[in-house]
């Protein structure tokens, strides 16, 4: 379902807008350190900083079923499954002389748990309550719920400083308009207002190349009775299909 790698893609774009400079004004503490189904590798860390808050955007899953036991073909519901995972990353190694890996703090710090939380809560803030994410709303109709874990090991008294962060979303089917070319809607309409040059448009400019529109047989002409003055009935037209 397009619909729902287009939420993914949109949510990147929104957390990390097109054309803002490192060190600019990004939405969320993450800065420009948000990943697209991927986390951060070490030379994307902060250096000077004991942490770095970094997220991560996955699609976890996608479904589309009918509205109801009656109801039509095209009469149906979808729904998207989004993960977003925020963490306050840092350099490790397993203590065996190993390469160094990314991984979250596994820390208990209070004030570290309070910029994680504040991540989180910006992500909601820019998804669905922004003005600049009129675009991502208009391809979610409606968050069902949101749901936060703290990623945590409590065998080995391990509490990271990750929390992941579901989001299920009723979002709108794809609507093929199969005489065109490329996406169908609402993606085509919201691929459009994406600015130039962004991750988000390239990527979706990208999908569209694979679907090419198709010419079904059209009708030229109908064959038909007519009745005229006096009852007098005349053959007209003759059945004519376009290949």
């Amino acid at each position: 379902m397009l619909a729902a790698e287009a939420v993914r893609l949109l949510t990147v774009e929104l957390l990390r807008p097109t054309g803002v400079p490192v060190g600019g004004n990004f939405p969320t503490l993450a800065g420009p350190r948000v990943y697209d189904s991927r986390g951060a590798t070490l030379t994307e860390l902060d250096q000077e900083r004991d942490y770095t808050p970094v997220l991560a955007v996955y699609t976890h899953e996608s479904a589309v079923e009918a509205a109801g036991p009656a109801s039509g073909f095209n009469d149906t519901e979808a729904s998207v499954v989004l993960y977003v995972v925020a963490e306050l990353a840092v350099s490790t190694s397993d203590g065996a002389g190993s390469a160094s890996f990314v991984d979250a703090m596994a820390d208990t710090d209070a004030e570290a748990r309070l910029v994680l939380a504040a991540l989180v809560t910006q992500v909601r803030r820019v998804l669905q309550f922004s003005a600049a994410g009129a675009g991502w709303r208009r391809l979610v109709k409606q968050v069902l719920q949101v749901e936060e874990k703290t990623h945590a090991i409590p065998e080995f008294g391990l509490r990271f400083q990750r929390i992941f962060c579901t989001f299920k979303l009723a979002v709108c089917d794809d609507d093929f308009d199969l005489s065109r070319p490329g996406l169908p809607e609402p993606l085509r309409s919201v691929a459009d207002e994406l600015p130039e040059g962004s991750y988000a448009k390239a990527k979706l400019t990208e999908l569209a190349s694979y679907f090419a529109a198709e010419n079904p047989d059209q009708l030229r002409t109908v064959r038909g009775v007519v009745s005229g003055p006096g009852g007098v009935s005349f053959s007209i037209g003759q059945d004519d299909l376009i290949p």
